[in-house]
């Protein structure tokens, strides 16, 4: 029924187009876009009043509205809430965001959370860099509408909905279909900042075993490993709520769209075990690091002492000729400082070679 449903999603081009920008708002400061669709394909060219848009598609009896939101306020997704009949908990949890990835059903509507995430970019990774920066997208699915509703600066739907509407077959599955497409592209994004994550661990871990270590190397571990957790906490909850849509019965997603939300699932454990084994990674070179570390200082700790041995000859030395006694050996011959000299020099020079020939110096 959707055999290229999956294709058309990951396959097809993303153009820079960010929808979310105030010029392409024209609906108000929190609405991005409000479109309705008709057998994959708009029924208007451009945005029209989201009350307009349900009543074209409930008169064809067929079709869905999808109203796409940035960081919309209490009155403002008052309306819309009250038109589709939108659960209060629901509307709640997606007004004021900094939720877990979820997915809930009040009556016939779908609600979803996803975490997106974006790699931070940076000239050099030191122990305050930023890497992993995280947002939210909520989703309402009901069975002739698709909300969504963006939390933060980045994870525009844009080029998605651009992509779907160059693939209208795809478009005419539904609001199931546009569910999986959000699905997949969150995880997609994952896999992106995993991927770059991975290559600022590989530097880091570059710089450990090379010859010019650099103390802070330890700081540069930490943040990583800071960041690493950050975004294993945007993944690690949607396994649960993936797996809910890909097995059990749900309204409006039917069994063959269950089969690519398995799919998605999948590539999000793959993930999910990438960033474990991330993090054990970044244990070991954090070892690693200390360890070097440690025998670093072990072996200033055996330069100190040994030079400290050899210094102790010509103190102990001119310490035992500087009591003041009158009968000491070599007082009144005339080669006596010279001999003590000589004696102190080759003292020296006798224990500096072993510490050489031991490796202490």
């Amino acid at each position: 029924m959707i055999k290229t449903l999956r294709h058309a999603v990951r396959r097809a081009p993303r153009r820079t187009v960010d929808l979310s920008h105030h010029a392409r708002s024209p609906l108000g400061s929190a609405v991005v876009n409000c479109v309705s669709y008709l057998d994959g394909a708009r029924l208007q060219q451009g945005n029209c009043p989201a009350a307009e848009a349900l009543r074209q598609v409930r008169r064809r009896g067929h079709g869905f509205v999808w109203i796409g939101l940035h960081e919309p306020r209490q009155e403002e997704f008052a309306g819309l809430a009250d038109l589709f009949g939108l659960h209060p908990l629901a509307v709640e949890d997606a007004v004021h965001a900094h939720q877990r990835p979820k997915v809930e059903q009040y009556d016939d509507t779908l609600f979803a959370v996803f975490k997106t995430v974006r790699y931070v970019e940076h000239a050099e990774l030191t122990a305050t860099s930023e890497v992993v920066d995280t947002g939210e997208l909520m989703v309402f699915a009901g069975p002739d509408f698709v909300i969504t509703i963006r939390h933060g600066p980045h994870g525009s739907l844009g080029p998605l909905r651009e992509a779907l509407e160059a693939a209208p077959e795809q478009l005419a599955q539904g609001p199931a279909a546009v569910l999986h497409a959000i699905a997949d592209h969150v995880v997609d994004d994952y896999l992106a900042v995993t991927d770059a994550v991975q290559r600022d661990i590989d530097d880091v871990e570059s710089a450990v075993f090379s010859e010019h270590a650099r103390s802070g190397d330890a700081g540069r571990i930490y943040q990583l490993k800071r960041e690493l957790l950050e975004l294993r906490r945007a993944v690690a909850p949607l396994d649960r709520p993936l797996q809910r849509l890909a097995t059990r019965p749900i309204p409006h997603i039917a069994p063959g769209i269950r089969a690519y939300f398995r799919d998605v699932a999948d590539h999000l454990q793959r993930i999910t075990d990438q960033i474990t084994s991330y993090d054990a990674l970044l244990d070991s070179i954090l070892q690693a690091h200390l360890a070097q570390v440690t025998v670093a200082q072990n072996e200033d700790m055996r330069k100190i002492t040994a030079w400290a041995a050899i210094i102790a000859i010509p103190t102990m030395v001119c310490g035992v000729y500087g009591m003041n006694f009158d009968h000491m050996p070599g007082l009144q011959s005339v080669y006596g400082y010279p001999a003590t000299l000589l004696v102190i020099a080759v003292a020296c020079y006798v224990v500096h070679r072993g510490f050489r020939r031991n490796g202490w110096l």
